[in-house]
């Protein structure tokens, strides 16, 4: 009686079972780790220094899947050229004012039509006991530079630049909104922005902010880059501290 062996399954090659995996998969987890690993700095640095090791964390995350020189798509495919200046010709000055010029005009025009709906929003939610006095206009170094740099810059390349880009590759936008191609993924980085907040601060009210990122979502997709939701991010930021301050619920 003859006894013959079964066949060997064939090599399998990582190339095909990489293609095999939904595309959605591998940015869902980079921010899941990524979200994990600075929410555990939050907990683990002193209060003075949290909000910079957060920044910090997410600008390596993004370095390292969307900005490394091996990386087979430009910067540009996320929206982080940034008038050229992660781009590897040499920078343009005349590129470079226009494209800060262009953010700067989408960021002040959404201010203009949103703010004061925000403000009215904003009193109805907080129900403040004391009248409005002007606070304290935000100061240059720590307010502004830091809002722009450190809050704004790292979350918006990450998760509008790198995340929202990622995931409109696995879904492409299906709706035109206003002018930009939207679909799940403006949604569920939204979602995955306001979970990463209520991370680092377990409050009902930290989710919030899914909202703004929806309007965050959409600039990115509508001037295709992160330029002008950094700047509005900062504003909405220094808006927000400057009621606080004005109506005495903060510093």
């Amino acid at each position: 009686m003859w006894v013959t062996e079964a066949p060997l399954p064939p090599p399998v090659d990582p190339a095909a079972a990489q293609q095999r995996r939904p595309a959605w998969l591998v940015p869902l987890g980079v921010t899941l780790a990524t979200s994990a690993a600075v929410t555990g700095l939050s907990y683990g640095m002193p209060d003075k220094y949290a909000a910079t090791a957060v920044g910090l964390g997410f600008l390596a995350a993004t370095y390292w899947v969307a900005l490394r020189r091996d990386h087979p798509l430009p910067p540009e495919h996320y929206g982080l050229g940034l008038g050229g200046l992660l781009d590897p010709e040499p920078i343009s000055l005349g590129r470079v004012a226009r494209e800060s010029s262009r953010a700067l005009a989408w960021a002040a025009g959404l201010a203009l039509a949103i703010f004061p709906l925000f403000w009215l929003g904003y009193l109805w939610w907080w129900k403040p006991r004391h009248a409005f006095v002007p606070g304290a206009l935000p100061s240059l170094g720590d307010d502004v530079l830091g809002q722009l740099l450190v809050i704004a810059l790292p979350e918006e390349a990450f998760f509008r630049g790198y995340l929202q880009t990622a995931l409109d590759d696995a879904w492409k936008p299906r709706i035109r909104v206003l002018g930009a191609e939207l679909g799940w993924g403006i949604l569920v980085s939204s979602a995955l922005f306001a979970l990463g907040h209520f991370a680092t601060e377990p409050h009902p009210n930290r989710l919030a902010v899914f909202f703004p990122a929806l309007v965050f979502g959409w600039l990115r997709a509508r001037t295709k880059g992160v330029g002008a939701g950094i700047v509005f991010h900062a504003l909405c930021n220094l808006f927000a501290a400057y009621l606080a301050r004005s109506y005495g619920l903060g510093r």
